[in-house]
């Protein structure tokens, strides 16, 4: 028995030119190969199925009965094989059960994560996610391996195998408890920098984007606290005369509890744009594009 294996397939497309255009001139020109690679073709392919398969009459090649009989399925099979390849993945929210691993930091958790499970409870309730934690350095590797789907980060550069777009922006606020004694007429750049103050950061060591902006006119601010996540900053600023400087959207989802006031920045400072990333090879997924736009539609709703 003849094992699939050993079979070029790209023969049977050969096949399938000759016997519907009944010569290898004309089979050579829909297949935009020579007459010579035709012919060659054709030979291997005698010799695999032991068969002349056509027969040469003229200038006409007219199929042997083994041919006849073999032409309807192999050109069924082509067909499907062409429309396999052709036709668009299938996504069903409300019956996939696919798993999806966002890369995300803390800060964007809060934001995205309640508005995201609320929707795929309603229309993709067999979906799960998960958050993990990834450092901005691995981004692309990350993405390339498989085992994130998404990051979102600030703007990184990256190769032209990621694939990104802005989805938020947002500012700097300074956040302080209530009855702050020396804040009882407002801040400015005077007494922000006269208080003490918390940083937020994962790293050891380095500044934060409001030191960067400070240093940037010739300031710097006395750091009493650095810790890692902006939730216990909050509340240790509730407790505190400590000042705290962070983005403003996630401000008011952390600080709710807390009853904290919010300041604007007393610095002008950039925007702080987050971009959504992914690898190209996902772009033809129906089911990653859809979840692509869902987290990009919930963003603008709430930015």
């Amino acid at each position: 028995m003849l094992h699939i294996s050993r079979v070029d397939l790209n023969l049977f497309i050969v096949l399938d030119a000759i016997y519907r255009e009944g010569n290898i001139t004309r089979a050579s020109q829909k297949l935009h190969l020579t007459q010579p690679a035709v012919s060659h073709a054709l030979a291997r392919l005698r010799e695999l199925l032991k068969d002349p398969l056509f027969v040469r009459q003229g200038t006409q090649m007219i199929p042997t009965p083994y041919t006849r009989q073999l032409i309807v399925p192999i050109q069924q099979a082509l067909q499907s094989v062409e429309q396999s390849i052709n036709q668009e993945p299938l996504f069903e929210p409300l019956q996939s059960e696919r798993h999806f691993y966002l890369g995300l930091r803390d800060v964007l958790e809060a934001s995205i994560l309640p508005p995201l499970l609320q929707h795929l409870q309603q229309h993709a309730p067999h979906i799960c996610l998960s958050s993990v934690r990834l450092d901005r350095q691995d981004l692309e590797s990350e993405l390339t391996a498989g085992n994130i789907d998404f990051a979102l980060e600030i703007p990184y550069a990256v190769s032209d195998s990621i694939e990104h777009l802005p989805v938020v922006s947002d500012q700097l606020v300074v956040v302080a408890r209530q009855q702050h004694p020396a804040l009882a007429s407002g801040l400015n750049l005077e007494n922000y920098l006269a208080q003490r103050h918390i940083m937020v950061s994962t790293r050891r060591k380095g500044w934060a984007l409001e030191d960067v902006e400070l240093n940037k006119a010739g300031y710097k601010r006395d750091i009493r606290l650095r810790c890692q996540h902006y939730f216990a900053a909050c509340r240790v600023v509730s407790e505190t005369d400590l000042l705290l400087t962070m983005p403003e959207q996630y401000a008011r989802l952390a600080n709710a509890q807390f009853g904290n006031q919010l300041f604007d920045f007393p610095l002008k400072s950039p925007i702080l744009d987050m971009h959504l990333y992914w690898h190209r090879s996902a772009n033809k997924d129906p089911a990653h594009r859809w979840l692509r736009g869902l987290i990009n539609d919930l963003f603008q709703r709430f930015s």
